[in-house]
This record gives structure tokens, C-alpha cells and sequence, in this order.
């Protein structure tokens, strides 16, 4: 017997901003609100190798940029599945609450778009630069000092908001 998974549906950040323009302001403002993220990447064995990144969100897309030769550059290369969570910052307050997005990095090597990114960003040459799909974003915040609420969003699904006491 054999079996195929296939991948799950994406979307690029655009998308999602559109079907969910308040949760991708809180997304955005998450990340905003530090420079340094953590990027989870699968290592050449399968187990898990957890990185320090910095994120862009620019032109309607979540992009990753990395150094030449970079673990997590190769490891994308190898296996495009990455999870992304937001600094939480100082103490316990998580202002926004806690987000994180799941999905694909596609590496980006047409010359109009990478110079279109270095206009922006201005980042350190050589580099890799990825362009993410999204295939999930979740957010979990506490809200009246009673309830953990998590909403999840994944493509072509409403969002699901769950309530826990």
C-alpha cells in the first residue's frame, strides 16, 4: 500500500491579510514590536533545529533573509517546512498575545525581486531571501484573566476562535 500526503493549501501573506485584516495587524504588530524571532527549521535527519531570524513583511508578502551557506537557508533548501513565533519579549505580558505562522519558504532568486528587497531592507550581500506560504497563523492570548483564546487561521477555512477556562 502505498500513501501520499499532500501538501497541505498555502497562501501568501496578501491573502491572509485579506481574508483576516485584524488578526494580520496583530501578527504584524507582534513581530514589529521586536527585531529577533525564532524560525524553527527540520534538520538532513528530520529533528528540529531552532534559529534566531529577522522577518520583513513588505509588497504583500512575509520574507525571510538569511546568511550565505546558513543552516536554516540549507535546511529550507532541503525541506521547505518552517514554523515562525514572535518574540515574546520581557516578562509575561505578551502585549497582542502569542502568534505564530506555519507554512513554506520559497527561495527567491529573480534579480527584480531581490533588488526590490534590497531597496528596502538595505541587508548584508550575499544573502538568501525567501518568500513564505502560509499554511497556518495562530495567535493565543489570555482574555479577562479567565479564558486562553486561540484563533487559527489556515487557507480557505474560516477562523476558528477556541476558548479555554
Amino acid at each position: 500500500m502505498t500513501s501520499s500526503t499532500a501538501a497541505p493549501p498555502a497562501a501568501r501573506w496578501a491573502d491572509f491579510a485579506g481574508a483576516e485584516p485584524a488578526l494580520a495587524a496583530t501578527v504584524e504588530a507582534r513581530f514589529g514590536a521586536f527585531t529577533h524571532h525564532t524560525l524553527a527549521t527540520l534538520r538532513k535527519d528530520g529533528s528540529p533545529r531552532t534559529t534566531g531570524l529577522e522577518v520583513r513583511f513588505l509588497n504583500g508578502e512575509l520574507w525571510l533573509g538569511m546568511m550565505p551557506g546558513s543552516l536554516k537557508a540549507l535546511d529550507l533548501r532541503r525541506d521547505p517546512r518552517f514554523a515562525l513565533q514572535a518574540n515574546p519579549g520581557d516578562g509575561t505580558g505578551m502585549g497582542g498575545g502569542d502568534v505564530r505562522i506555519g507554512g513554506r519558504a520559497v527561495e527567491v532568486e529573480d534579480p527584480v525581486v531581490r533588488s526590490g528587497y534590497v531597496k528596502e531592507v538595505e541587508p548584508p550581500e550575499p544573502f538568501h531571501l525567501f518568500r513564505t506560504e502560509l499554511t497556518e497563523v495562530v495567535r493565543t492570548r489570555v482574555e479577562d484573566d479567565a479564558y486562553l483564546v486561540v484563533q487559527v487561521w489556515q487557507p480557505g477555512k474560516p477562523l476558528r476562535t477556541l476558548r479555554r477556562d
